[in-house]
C-alpha cells in the first residue's frame, strides 16, 4: 500500500507517460483500485500543497496547526502572544507519535475520502474505490471472516499511516512554516523543502521523496532522475 502510494504520486504528477491522458487514467486505477482512494481528492489537496507549500491556511498539509501542533517559529510565537493553548505544545514532540503517524490514515483519511466523493459527486472515483474494497473482501473473507478482514484492514492502514506520515513530513516540517508572504514561486519552494540522505533504502522507502527540493522544483520529472 505504501509503495502504491508513491506510484500513484508519480502518475498524479504526469511523470510516467508522455501522454497526460494515460497518466490520468492509470492514476485513477492505481489510487482507486489498488488503494481505495479518489484521484480527485488527491489532486485537490496535493496541487494546493505544491502551489503554496508550508503556507498556513493555503497548504492543506499543515492544517493541523494549531489544534494539534504548534508548527513553525512564527506561528508558535503568535499563539504564545495570544495565549491560545489548545494542546500542551511543550510536549508535542512526545504526543506527535500518538496523534500524527498512527492516526492520519485509519482515523481521518478513511472516512473523509468517502465524504469528499459524495459531497462533490465524484461518482467515477467512487466506483474505482469500491472495486478495491470489493476485491479486498472477496480475497480475504474465505480465509479470515468479517472480523479478521476488518482487523487486517486496520492493521495495514495503521502501518501504512506511520510510513506515509514520516516520509511526507520529514522533508517539509523542519522548514519555514508561516502565512503566505507572496514570495516568488522559486523561493517559496526552496524555503519549504529539504532533502533527506540519499541511499538505496531511503530512495525505496520514501519513493524518492527524499529528493524533495528537486521534486518541488520539477514536479513532472520522473523520480529516478532526481539524483541527477
Amino acid at each position: 500500500q505504501a509503495q502504491a502510494g508513491w506510484l500513484q504520486h508519480d502518475f498524479g504528477h504526469l511523470s510516467v507517460f508522455s501522454s497526460s491522458r494515460w497518466n490520468h487514467w492509470v492514476h485513477k486505477f492505481v489510487i482507486g483500485h489498488l488503494k481505495g482512494a479518489p484521484a480527485s481528492w488527491w489532486n485537490h489537496l496535493h496541487f494546493q500543497h505544491h502551489a503554496k507549500p508550508n503556507c498556513f491556511r493555503k497548504d492543506p498539509d499543515v492544517n493541523m496547526h494549531p489544534l494539534f501542533f504548534a508548527l513553525g517559529k512564527t506561528l508558535a510565537v503568535e499563539l504564545g502572544v495570544k495565549k491560545k493553548k489548545f494542546m500542551p505544545y511543550n510536549h508535542q514532540h512526545k504526543y506527535f507519535f500518538i496523534i500524527g503517524p498512527p492516526a492520519l490514515l485509519p482515523l481521518y483519511f478513511q472516512w473523509y475520502i468517502f465524504y469528499f466523493v459524495v459531497q462533490r459527486k465524484q461518482w467515477a472515483d467512487l466506483a474505482w474505490m469500491l472495486t478495491f474494497y470489493i476485491r479486498f473482501f472477496l480475497t480475504y473473507s474465505p480465509l479470515l471472516g468479517v472480523k479478521g478482514i476488518l482487523g487486517l484492514f486496520l492493521l495495514v492502514r495503521f502501518i501504512e499511516s506511520n510510513w506515509f506520515v514520516w516520509v511526507t513530513q520529514m522533508n517539509h516540517i523542519p522548514m519555514n512554516i508561516d502565512y503566505d508572504k507572496n514570495v516568488d514561486w522559486f523561493s517559496t519552494q526552496l524555503q519549504a523543502t529539504c532533502n533527506v540522505h540519499h541511499s538505496l533504502f531511503n530512495d525505496w522507502f520514501s519513493g524518492h521523496l527524499n529528493f524533495q527540493i528537486e521534486h518541488h522544483l520539477f514536479p513532472t520529472m520522473p523520480r529516478h532522475n532526481f539524483w541527477k
